[in-house]
């Protein structure tokens, strides 16, 4: 059942969590945050915003497959760890830079990795779900007791 409510308020919400996911991402090096946690809020996000809508039209919405995303993310986070061994110090060690005065290293690219993942990962999995609510709560699949 979608109504104007949750869909204002799903879109609104979906927004706000969002942006609180980058946040989360950004500051997670120093301080409690990181890709893990920033990831979840913003798939959280997108299901919410999903939930007025329907999966389908969320899954449109995404234009990349969830699937594509955490392959993405796998790859980023791997890149970052191998930078590292190119470099000819252990797997995963940070290196660090410095662009226009600040210190800019390969830990945030192995969160935003994650971030990815996570990302993926979960908005496969609850989309799948949410799917199958949906055909079950349709009647094109019987419950099983």
């Amino acid at each position: 059942m979608s109504t104007l409510i949750l869909r204002t308020m799903g879109r609104l919400l979906a927004a706000v969590l969002i942006l609180f996911s980058l946040y989360m991402l950004l500051r997670g090096h120093n301080d409690p945050g990181g890709g893990f946690i920033g990831g979840l809020i913003c798939a959280l996000g997108i299901v919410i915003g999903s939930l007025g809508e329907g999966s389908r039209r969320a899954r449109r919405a995404l234009r990349i497959a969830p699937r594509l995303i955490a392959a993405a993310g796998l790859a980023v986070a791997l890149i970052a760890g191998f930078s590292a061994a190119l470099a000819g110090k252990p797997f995963l060690t940070g290196l660090w830079m410095t662009v226009g005065g600040s210190h800019v290293g390969t830990p945030i690219l192995f969160d935003v990795g994650v971030y990815l993942v996570v990302i993926g990962a979960t908005l496969a999995l609850l989309l799948a779900l949410e799917e199958d609510a949906g055909r079950v709560n349709a009647g094109e699949v019987e419950e099983e007791e």
